[in-house]
C-alpha cells in the first residue's frame, strides 16, 4: 500500500483514539464535578419577560433568576414582566409578592428645535456620542440639553423612546424602566421617576438664569416662583434648577401653572393592571 495513504490512516486512527480518550475524560469530569441546579431557577426564568434588559440590576434574566432562588433578590424586580410576573415568581418561591413602585424613564429637557439655541451647525452622523466630540456638549448651546440624535431610541428594546422635535421623549405606557436608554445617553441626563408622579420639571440646567435665557427659550431660570407658590413645600430651586420632592408632591400642578417658562409639565397617569 502507498506509504502516504498509510500515514493518513494512522493519523486518522490516532486522532480517533485521542478523541475517544479525551471525550471519556471530559464525561468523567462532568459527572464528578456536576453541581445539581435548583429546579426553581428554571421555573423562575420561564416566568420572566426574557428581555435581558438588565433593569433588575443583574446581567440578564438567568442571573436574576439565580439571585431570586439564592435569596439575593426580591421577586418583583422584572420591570417588563410587571405585577403578574412578580406574583408568579413569588408563588414559586413561597413568598408574598411585595408590590413595588412603578418607575419610568424621563428626559428632563425642553430644548427642542424651536427653543434651543445652537452652538454650531452639525453635519456629521446622527449619533450623540459622535456629536459630543465637538465642544464636548453637542450642537446645542446648553451643555445640559438632550442632543436629540437618538442613541437612547436605538438602545430601547420596547419602542418606548422617540425623538420629537429634537428631544428624546418617553412613551410612559411602553417604558419598563430598564434604563437602557440612560446607559446609552452620553450626557447622562435621563432620569428614573415614579410613574404616578403627576408633574415633572423639563429642565436640568445648572446655569444661572441669565445664561439659561441666552441659550434656550425653555430652560429653568431659577426664579423660585414655583418654590414660593407650592402649598406643600414640595419644589425647591437647587443648583439653579427647580427640583421636586416626590415624597411631598401631591400633583396639584400649581407649580406648572405659575412657571413663567412653562417647563414644569403635567403627566398623564393611567390605571394599569400589570
Amino acid at each position: 500500500m502507498n506509504p502516504d495513504i498509510l500515514n493518513i490512516i494512522y493519523a486518522i486512527l490516532v486522532l480517533g483514539v485521542l478523541g475517544a480518550v479525551f471525550g471519556g475524560l471530559l464525561a468523567f469530569a462532568a459527572k464528578i464535578f456536576y453541581v445539581e441546579q435548583d429546579e426553581r431557577i428554571g421555573q423562575v426564568r420561564d416566568c420572566l419577560a426574557g428581555a435581558n434588559c438588565g433593569g433588575c440590576g443583574f446581567a440578564g434574566c438567568d442571573a436574576y433568576a439565580a439571585a431570586v432562588v439564592a435569596g439575593e433578590a426580591p421577586p418583583n424586580k422584572c420591570g417588563p414582566g410587571g405585577k403578574k410576573t412578580a406574583e408568579a415568581v413569588a408563588a414559586i418561591m413561597g413568598l408574598d409578592a411585595v408590590e413595588e413602585v412603578k418607575y419610568v424613564a424621563y428626559v428632563p429637557c425642553s430644548g427642542s428645535c424651536d427653543t434651543a439655541k445652537l452652538f454650531f451647525e452639525y453635519e456629521g452622523p446622527k449619533d450623540c456620542v459622535a456629536a459630543m466630540r465637538f465642544g464636548n456638549k453637542g450642537p446645542k448651546a446648553c451643555q445640559f440639553s438632550c442632543i436629540g440624535f437618538g442613541n437612547c431610541v436605538r438602545a430601547c428594546q420596547f419602542d418606548a423612546m422617540h425623538i420629537v422635535n429634537g428631544v428624546a421623549v418617553v412613551d410612559r405606557e411602553k417604558c419598563t424602566s430598564c434604563m437602557a436608554c440612560a446607559s446609552a445617553c452620553p450626557k447622562e441626563i435621563i432620569q428614573k421617576v415614579p410613574y404616578e408622579q403627576r408633574v415633572l420639571v423639563g429642565c436640568r440646567s445648572n446655569d444661572k438664569g441669565a445664561q439659561t435665557r441666552k441659550l434656550c427659550d425653555a430652560g429653568c431660570i431659577g426664579c423660585m416662583k414655583c418654590q414660593r407658590e407650592c402649598p406643600h413645600e414640595a419644589i425647591k430651586v437647587v443648583n439653579n434648577v427647580a427640583t421636586i420632592d416626590y415624597a411631598k408632591c401631591t400633583g396639584c400642578g400649581h407649580c406648572a401653572e405659575v412657571c413663567p417658562r412653562h417647563i414644569i409639565h403635567p403627566q398623564k397617569i393611567y390605571v394599569q393592571d400589570n
